[in-house]
């Protein structure tokens, strides 16, 4: 039997590439076992064991970035976390250990190669994480989605592999009517879908609110608006008046596969995961990186498109004000729509998912 852990998580960024790529090795190897290290509290602790996937949890957390007491516990915890990763190595004794980044790819990442077992690094971004930068160094191999990773990792580390991405949104053949039952939309309407993620967004929630109007006001078109569980009951209090008809607000998208293959353009957060999907469903896109990521990355992801004229980009700040003008010049330029489905199609990575699980099988040959 062939053992290997997958660490790390903390967003939904990080837990799908790593539930598709422990799905892409039992495929592929019937004989491998997997065990998941998470962060305890984290969402990880829930969406793993739903996949079917044994995980352990650490108390790690991260490092807060101003002077406080809080950092205290954070080093108590990772003192923890050591304690705790050794022991699941010496009782899991993988044959190599997988990490996606996150806090808690960290300590388990460190014990396992002080110990001299493989390390696999998966970053999805194009500006490296902090765990994945620290862990580089005792890392065999690291698959990278973005050019230019060399900044970060040593150059013959590198696999270029692109980002896994769940296999239920990439079959949409055949779905694009579904996707109008299911939600209730008008196939003869261009359908823009706003997403924040399963967390919302409030800038994008925001700038929705403030062009409800104009939203509204064009005949031609529908949204469908995934505000966030966070947001939902705010929002749905206070607009139940000024709604428009043409405009649905929904907290969660349950069938995003749906939402995906109905929608022509795509307004959303710049996360490695969503750009990946966006680019292997051939979507035009609008994207709004968020302010609050380590390093700015999002803006670094979004502007890897933009420079390929593969996407349009607003910042954070100018989302409110600008979001209009933007979504109105691309759905009545059917031309420029098309030109960004093309290009973006062109930075589609297929099979991701196998090409990682390829990599880490050939450390255990």
């Amino acid at each position: 039997m062939k053992r290997i852990i997958v660490s790390g998580g903390g967003t939904g960024g990080h837990i799908f590439p790593a539930l598709s790529i422990a799905n892409a090795l039992k495929r592929m190897d019937k004989e491998v076992e997997i065990l998941f290290v998470g962060a305890e509290g984290k969402m990880e602790m829930e969406k793993v064991p739903e996949a079917g996937f044994p995980i352990e949890g650490l108390p790690v957390r991260g490092l807060q970035r101003r002077l406080t007491l809080e950092n205290v516990k954070v080093l108590i915890n990772l003192w923890k976390s050591l304690r705790k990763a050794k022991k699941i190595i010496r009782r899991f004794r993988p044959d190599v250990v997988v990490g996606v980044g996150g806090y808690a790819s960290g300590p388990i990442g460190r014990v396992a190669a002080n110990a001299g077992i493989p390390l696999v690094l998966q970053e999805q971004n194009s500006y490296a994480g902090v765990t994945n930068k620290l862990l580089a160094k005792k890392a065999k191999k690291v698959c990278v989605a973005y050019e230019g990773m060399e900044r970060f990792f040593e150059p013959s580390k590198i696999i270029f592999t692109g980002n896994p991405v769940r296999k239920d949104l990439l079959n949409n053949e055949g779905k694009r009517e579904e996707g109008y039952a299911y939600y209730g939309l008008d196939p003869k309407k261009k359908t823009v879908l706003v997403t924040g993620g399963s967390l919302g967004a409030g800038t994008l929630n925001k700038m929705v609110e403030a062009h409800l109007s104009e939203l509204g006001g064009r005949e031609d078109i529908q949204v469908l608006w995934q505000c966030g569980g966070y947001y939902y009951e705010q929002l749905h209090g206070e607009l139940a008046e000024r709604l428009p008809a043409n405009v649905k607000l929904l907290a969660f998208l349950k069938r995003m596969d749906l939402a995906y293959a109905c929608a022509d353009v795509v307004v959303a957060r710049a996360g490695a995961g969503t750009i990946s999907e966006l680019c292997l469903l051939e979507k035009a896109a609008i994207l709004i990186p968020s302010p609050n990521v380590a390093e700015d990355h999002q803006t670094k992801n979004a502007m890897a498109l933009v420079n390929k004229q593969a996407a349009l980009m607003i910042k954070d700040a100018e989302a409110v004000e600008r979001f209009m003008t933007v979504l109105s010049g691309l759905l009545d330029e059917e031309a420029a729509c098309r030109a960004l489905s093309e290009n973006i199609a062109r930075l589609a990575i297929r099979d991701s998912d196998e090409k990682i699980a390829a990599e880490i099988l050939k450390l255990i040959r």
